[in-house]
Parts: C-alpha cells; structure tokens; sequence
C-alpha cells in the first residue's frame, strides 16, 4: 500500500454518435470505499479509500436491445460483485483486489449467458468490458474485448491494454504491422465478448501509478476514429477532465462518428504517489495471481482426472451466487455491428494462422 493518500479526479461520458439510433455502451466511476457510484457525467474528486476505487467502459453488441442488455447487466453485475464482496472481504491485499475484479468479470460473463440462453431473442448479445481498478498506488486492467486503456506520462501516451481481437492476434503473430491493422476493414472482429460463450479468459494486467498520470478508458468508437497520439495531444492541452472527454468525443464525431463514443479519463495525485520519472515501465503488464489471492474457503474441490485434459487457457468456471431480481430493457432491435464477430474472428484467425504456417 502506499504510504500517503492518493487523490483520483475522474470524468466520464458516453454519445450517441452520428449514425446510431441507440447507444450500446455503458460506464460507471466508483469509489468502493464510500459505496458511491455514478453513472453521470460529472467530476468524481476523492481520495482512494481502504477498498480502492473502479471505473469501467462496456460496449454492448447484439442490436439495440441486446446491445444495451448485455452492456448494462455486465456493470450491474461487476459493481455488485465489488461493492458488495470486496468490501466485505476480511483480507484487502492487492492480489485479492486483483483477483475480485476477474471475479466479477466471470460472474458477469455466466449471467449474461445465462439470460440469452433463456431468451433467445437476445441471442447474440454480448459486451466488451475494460475495468480499472486502483487500489493504494497500483492500477489493475481486467478486460474483455476490444474496448482500451490508454495512460499519459511525462509527455508520452501508452496503451496499457491489448485488444482481444483478430487483428491484434495477427500482429502478434508477426504477420501484420499494427499501421496495417488499423487500416484493416476487420479490424472490429473481436475473439472475446462477455456473454456469448460460457467461459472467458480475463486479460489482467496491472501498472504502478505515479503522481500526475491520467488515465483514459473508452469504447472504440474513439479509439477507431482518434490516434493514441492524438489523445495524447488532448490530454496535455485539456487540463480539466470534462473538457478532454468532450474535446475526444467532439473529434471522434468530427470523423463520421460511426459508433457510440465513451469515454472515462481520471487523473492521479497526492503524497501518496512518487514523482514520474519519464514514462519509462508504462505498457502492457501481465498480473499472474498467485494461488494464495483464491480464499481457502472458495478453493474447488479436485475432480476426478477427466478422460480428457482440459486446456490450460480455459478460463475458471466463475462462483454464481442466487441471481438478483432486475427488469428488462427497453427500446427497438437493430442490427448490431458485431453480432456474431466474436465466432466468426475465431473462425477467421484459425485460417489466416494455418495460411501463415505453410507460407
């Protein structure tokens, strides 16, 4: 933990866009300790508490009802998971936090199945979903998608998060440079949604904050149509945090605004940081929890030996408490952009790996 306090101011707000008739994506900014959420556009200023802190972007994708559906249940259902056993949690290490954010996304993910799964007019939905998690002077990513994290420091913007997408697999691979893939008209296949399949593999990841560093979480509705470099720019010309979600959201819709545009920027501060020395050590960080953040108590069983291995990238089948009650959503059905992109990427990366193999 850090040894003084550290101070959060945060911003967030969604739009519509200018082609869509319904906005798909959901945020939320929340202070754990005091139990204080909003889902408003307005200025959160507080000191991280014992429990810490969360801000979340999910983009929702299935149509207009299922879109909103998803988006908004996998919010619901991780600040309830947060609030509510995080807080009540009797040990508040930093690999517990870590490990109730995955958590809460595994949670998220069953229900969302679930719900489709007893309604099949919402077949198809699902949601991206990036969660930032601050507790002392550490930050933690758990993500699901396509939706980013980008954080500015000492004059430089990094992305924190890797996308959970076809093209992103392909530049790993080494078979297309990342200017390429942003050029790509696939570039919106997704691997991975919260919703459409029955388990997921959370990406966590974690950065050690410094004393100035701002953070932006959205949609790719900006981050399609607005440079990291660009972000960058705005960040250090828009001081305060309302003016930068606007300036961001004013550019993404200044390029056609194809999709719902969200945005949540948060900026750190206080004794309780050190001094950033450059931005050197910023980037994507791969968190391995240790067996020990698991409580004793939530630790399965051993089953028998299966006739078949499962694989070791299979995510954990997530703790499913008794499902609260909650209404429906409403609006009109419309055809969603990525529907069935999650299957069809998987699908297309398969292809691409073998071609690439025997090249």
């Amino acid at each position: 933990m850090s040894p003084g306090p550290v101070r959060v101011s945060v911003f967030g707000k969604t739009d519509l866009g200018q082609s869509r008739e319904h906005n798909e994506d959901t945020f939320l900014v929340a202070d754990l300790s005091a139990s204080n959420v909003s889902l408003e556009p307005d200025v959160r200023d507080h000191v991280v508490g014992p429990k810490g802190s969360m801000f979340l972007v999910a983009d929702g994708m299935g149509g207009a009802v299922a879109g909103e559906l998803a988006s908004q249940m996998a919010t619901e259902v991780i600040f309830t998971h947060l609030s509510t056993v995080w807080t009540t949690d009797r040990e508040t290490s930093q690999d517990r936090f870590a490990y109730r954010m995955k958590e809460a996304l595994e949670l998220a993910n069953h229900r969302i199945y679930e719900y489709a799964r007893e309604h099949p007019e919402l077949r198809g939905m699902g949601t991206t979903a990036t969660v930032a998690g601050v507790l002392g002077d550490g930050l933690w990513l758990a993500q699901i998608g396509d939706s980013r994290a980008y954080l500015a420091r000492g004059g430089e913007i990094i992305q924190l998060t890797k996308d959970q997408s076809l093209m992103q697999r392909l530049v790993d691979a080494g078979e297309l440079t990342q200017e390429e893939a942003d050029q790509s008209e696939r570039r919106n296949i997704i691997l991975q949604a919260l919703g459409p399949d029955p388990r997921v593999k959370v990406d966590l990841t974690h950065q050690s904050l410094r004393r100035g560093d701002t953070l932006v979480i959205c949609s790719d509705g900006l981050s399609g149509q607005v440079r990291r470099e660009e972000i960058g720019q705005l960040i250090a010309s828009h001081p305060a945090l309302a003016d930068l979600c606007s300036a961001l959201i004013d550019l993404a819709n200044g390029r056609g605004g194809p999709d719902n545009i969200t945005v949540v920027a948060a900026r750190f501060e206080g004794d309780g940081l050190p001094d950033a020395q450059g931005a050197g050590g910023v980037g994507y960080q791969v968190y391995r929890l240790p067996d020990t953040a698991t409580p004793t108590a939530e630790r399965p069983v051993p089953p028998d030996p299966p006739a078949t291995p499962p694989s070791a990238d299979a995510a954990p089948e997530p703790r499913v408490p008794p499902p609260p009650a909650s209404g429906g959503s409403s609006g009109h059905a419309g055809s969603g952009v990525r529907p069935l992109l999650v299957a069809l990427g998987l699908g297309l990366l398969a292809i691409l790996l073998l071609y690439a193999a025997t090249r």
